[in-house]
């Protein structure tokens, strides 16, 4: 038992080893909207890129889309694109999803936009109903994904 604790704890401690120096790198760039608040766009903990959450804010304008969910959730997903981009990923390297929503009766037209995005192995996802967004928005979009290299 002792050698296995010891095996786990030398395992734990060169996991650790192999984030340090990757923990918290954040990413920005100026294709998608600046964070509203003390946050980043994105941080890249090990392999894994995690998208803060994104709002249809239209990144040249600073304003939400007009058009409702879906015309929200369109920019959000130009958004999500954009900052995988500047990280040279793609919609390929999404394992999660977490849309938060407004009103869950748009999950239907929400679902069929997500589709295109993900045609084929789509990532795990969630959709909550929520009662209030930032600046009046109808969805929020958050992602991570994943990449062998890293950064």
């Amino acid at each position: 038992m002792k050698k296995l604790t010891a095996l786990l704890v030398v395992m734990s401690l060169f996991c650790l080893g192999s984030l340090a120096g990757a923990v918290g790198v954040p990413v920005s760039t100026d294709k998608a909207p600046a964070a509203i608040g003390p946050y980043s766009q994105a941080v890249w903990a090990g392999n894994l890129l995690f998208l803060s959450g994104q709002i249809g804010l239209n990144p040249a304008t600073g304003k939400l889309a007009e058009g409702g969910t879906l015309a929200q959730a369109e920019q959000i997903f130009k958004n999500i694109k954009a900052i995988l981009e500047s990280q040279k990923l793609g919609f390929q390297d999404i394992v999660k999803v977490t849309v938060f929503g407004m009103d869950i009766k748009e999950f239907p037209a929400v679902n069929k936009l997500y589709a295109t995005f993900f045609p084929k192995n789509p990532p795990a996802r969630s959709f909550v109903q929520i009662s209030a967004l930032p600046a009046g928005a109808a969805i929020e979009i958050e992602v991570v994904a994943y990449s062998q290299a890293g950064k």
